[in-house]
């Protein structure tokens, strides 16, 4: 099923108090306001939704309470991906538990390993849990390129469906399309480069421009498959200096700043992140202002 899942995929933010700590009510809104908007999947403690500082059990837990308040109306597809295979074993286990539609897997970060340990890495994952599998390749964060040539081993692999391509490099996505689309299904993961990627064959985009324009990037993404080339394009002109300022900083400092000044959350981001640095906030500002995005909060 979910090697067939198409459209517009939001990395959700995890909103916060200003202690830091997880601000669930506000949550549970934004998951209502992404399925009202037409949002085709929810992908939770991903990059975007602070995975690297939240702690095990609040990982555990959010996945848990996504899947909840979801209750089946759009695929729930939790990020499980760690540089010890072990974790990411563990919280793969705990996702399938919590009834996660599918997982989300980065590449190892810092270790660096070879292709051969990242395949292995893999296959232990896709072997020990029976859940649908999504690759995710990250290297500007991970400082780890998964190759071609070791997508193409994974994809032998019953449990791995997908791989979100986050390179920016839309040459690499298509490749990977050429090579693995038949076997894959085939994300974007660098919303600059989306449009392309889906007019080439990929199956939609796993976004984090999609936290602030859910609804746009849902009839994109839905003109896109459907080969409506222009109209597809009407609508990512809007957002393309979205595409770039919500990257301003490192993700997601932009966008949750933006989410606050929309009035969706509140101001809450965990240490070592803080706040969007005041020379990069009107920027942000007009690029929502493109979107017509209207804010609630003077910025």
């Amino acid at each position: 099923m979910y090697a067939k899942l198409q459209g517009s995929i939001v990395a959700i933010v995890t909103p916060m108090h200003t202690d830091g700590s997880v601000d669930l009510p506000t949550f549970d809104r934004l998951i209502e306001w992404h399925i009202d908007a037409g949002t085709d999947a929810i992908v939770v403690v991903g990059t975007t939704g602070e995975s690297a500082t939240l702690t095990t059990q609040e990982h555990c837990d959010l996945v848990a309470h996504c899947v909840e308040v979801v209750a089946q109306r759009v695929p729930v597809i939790a990020g499980t991906g760690s540089n010890s295979t072990d974790e990411a074993l563990s919280f793969t286990q705990s996702a399938k538990e919590h009834n996660a539609d599918a997982c989300l897997l980065v590449t190892p970060y810092y270790n660096r390993p070879s292709q051969e340990g990242l395949y292995q890495h893999f296959k232990v994952v896709a072997e020990g849990v029976d859940i649908p599998q999504i690759l995710y390749n990250v290297p500007g964060r991970t400082a780890c390129d998964l190759a071609l040539e070791t997508v193409e081993r994974l994809a032998d692999l019953e449990n791995i469906v997908g791989i979100k391509d986050a390179t920016g490099d839309i040459v690499r996505g298509q490749q990977l399309i050429e090579r693995c689309g038949d076997r894959l299904a085939i994300y974007s993961g660098e919303d600059a480069i989306s449009l392309p990627l889906i007019l080439s064959g990929a199956d939609g985009a796993i976004s984090v421009t999609a936290n602030v324009a859910p609804q746009q990037m849902a009839q994109m993404c839905a003109l896109a498959l459907a080969g409506n080339t222009e109209a597809a394009q009407a609508v990512d002109d809007q957002l393309v200096s979205l595409h770039q300022d919500l990257f301003l900083e490192a993700n997601p400092i932009p966008v949750k700043w933006a989410l606050q000044k929309m009035g969706m959350i509140g101001p809450g981001i965990r240490l070592p992140l803080v706040e969007l640095e005041e020379k990069y906030q009107l920027q942000v500002s007009e690029a929502l202002r493109q979107a017509g995005i209207q804010l609630s909060v003077a910025a």
